[in-house]
Formats: structure tokens, sequence, C-alpha cells
């Protein structure tokens, strides 16, 4: 498998690809090829970005992150929730809970950047304990195999694992900036949602605009990322967290402080909640009034450490 995240994050000849592809669809992933650049913001060819605290090429940040990905796959739930004591769960849960998957059943869901596959689990776990919905489908898109194949396993151990008399999810590995536009049409989707992951993309922006083009009319988009902390004494002792306790454990617990210190600075270089609600709106998405309280468009969690940010696509 190492061979083909290589293949994926730094030789990208088509004999690479062709490997990788063979290796994907072995796994019972979807493969589909990019085929809509011209979603993505135009990059002069000398362009840079951020990777953390780096300053790197454009085009390479994309490796770059695969790479951070595959070296964690195996251990990423774990520490998840050693970084987190375990405050991730709950996090996750009231992402879910206020979407209320099954409501208005059946809801066809695009979980991206869904990794190991724990929003996709909570949105069908929801829609069935809540509403007895049974029709609710989720499709699981990343652009990571690994990660993917972690999600794999995790569902291969649930009652939703080839579910009569329709799948109720399915993988599919792609990118968020260019979403594959056989899986992801259109107008197609009723809900889409993504947690912990837009800030590992290159081009924002280009995910919100992707968003927008692949749920229908009326359709939720929902994020749970982390934030900006206002409070001055929280966010000292949070950075003091961050950087000294969270590259720890990755070291302790999956032998990789480097990815770990990328995720945490990672987390600091993201928009501030009001520039990312900014970006969603631009995208075309309607943001106000959507919760009560100050925030608007979106609701802090633990003094902004994380935060949900929603929009609604016009009818």
């Amino acid at each position: 498998m190492s061979r083909v995240v290589t293949a994926l994050g730094t030789r990208t000849t088509p004999s690479a690809w062709r490997a990788a592809r063979s290796c994907i669809q072995m796994r019972g992933i979807s493969y589909t090829s990019r085929c809509n650049n011209n979603l993505r913001s135009p990059q002069a060819p000398d362009s840079t970005t951020h990777f953390g605290y780096k300053t790197v090429p454009t085009g390479s940040k994309e490796s770059l992150v695969k790479g951070v990905f595959s070296s964690v796959a195996s251990k990423y739930d774990i520490m998840n929730d050693a970084m987190s004591m375990g405050v991730h769960r709950l996090w996750k849960d009231q992402f879910v809970s206020l979407l209320d998957p099954g409501r208005r059943k059946p809801v066809k869901c695009l979980d991206v950047a869904g990794g190991t596959g724990d929003i996709a689990l909570r949105i069908l776990d929801s829609a069935r304990e809540r509403w007895a919905d049974r029709e609710t489908s989720v499709r699981l898109l990343d652009i990571n195999p690994e990660m993917l194949a972690e999600g794999q396993k995790r569902f291969k151990k649930t009652m939703y694992h080839n579910s009569k008399p329709a799948p109720q999810v399915a993988f599919t590995l792609g990118n968020a900036q260019e979403l594959p536009r056989d899986s992801c049409p259109d107008d197609e989707y009723d809900l889409y949602t993504i947690a912990f992951g837009i800030r590992n993309c290159t081009d924002v922006q280009a995910v919100l605009n992707e968003a927008f083009r692949t749920l229908k009319p009326g359709g939720t988009f929902s994020c749970l990322e982390f934030s900006k902390v206002e409070n001055p004494l929280l966010a000292q002792v949070y950075d003091t967290y961050s950087f000294s306790i969270i590259p720890m454990l990755g070291t302790i617990l999956a032998s990789d402080r480097a990815s770990y210190q990328y995720l945490v600075e990672s987390i600091r270089r993201f928009p501030p909640q009001k520039e990312f609600a900014s970006m969603i709106a631009k995208a075309g998405f309607k943001t106000g009034d959507l919760h009560e309280g100050e925030t608007g468009a979106w609701i802090d969690l633990w003094g902004g450490i994380a935060s949900i940010h929603t929009g609604k696509k016009p009818l």
C-alpha cells in the first residue's frame, strides 16, 4: 500500500495512477478521475501556500498532506482520543445531532474528508435510532486511500456493511476541491458534511464552491473545524497544550511527531470564525439566522476551540 500512496502523493505518472487504481478497486473503493479543473482557483506557476507554518509551492501541498495522513491513518482514531481526552466524540455527537439526519427521510449525504468513517457512522446511527430510518445513505469521500481503508474496516463491523435492499454507505477516493462528477453531480445531495478536514485543503474556497455545486437546492452544508479561541487565558492554556503535549503524544503513540506538529500548526493557520463564515457565504450559501445567538452562522464549542458552521443552498 505504501507504493500506492507514494504514487498518489509524489509520482503522478500514468503507470503510477494505474497501479493506484488497481489497488483501490480491489479494496472496493471507487476511483473517479478529476474532470472539473475549471472549478479550481487559478494558480501562478510560482505561487506558494502554507503547510503548517512552512511556506511551500502551492502544487506540493496536496502531496505533503497526503503524506501526513498516510503516516497517521492506522493510529488516527486512537490519537484523536488521546489528544482531546475523548472530547472530540462529544463535539461530533453534537455536530450530527444538530443535523438530525432522518427527520426528513431519506437523506442522501456526502461526507467529505470522511477518513475513518466516524461521522458517516454517526449519521446512519442517528437516522436509524431517532427516526427508524433505514434508507438514508452516506457517500464517504477522502483523498487518502489509507484513510478510506480504515473507514472500510470500521463499517465491516457494522450492520451497514452490505445493507439491503440498497447499500447505505459507499467509499470514494476523491479530491474535495474537484469532486468527481460521476458520483458527485450537480444538485445531488441533501447534506454535505466535513469534519476536521477542510483546513488541510490547499484551496478552501474551491472546496466550498464544490460543496455548493453538488448540494440540492435547499440542501445543508455543515462543517466542524478547529477555530480561534478569543479568551486570552484559555488561548494561552490551549497553545501550551497544543504545542507541547500533542506533538509529544504523536511521538509516544504514533512514532510521528512531525505529522502532529503539522496538524497543530494547521489549526492556527485556519481562518477565524467570521472570516470562514464569509467564505461560506461567498460560495453562495445562506448563512444568517441558522442558529440563535450572537454567532449567527456558527456555534462555538468549548470557547471556540472548535466551531460548527452551517449554510443552506437557496431554493
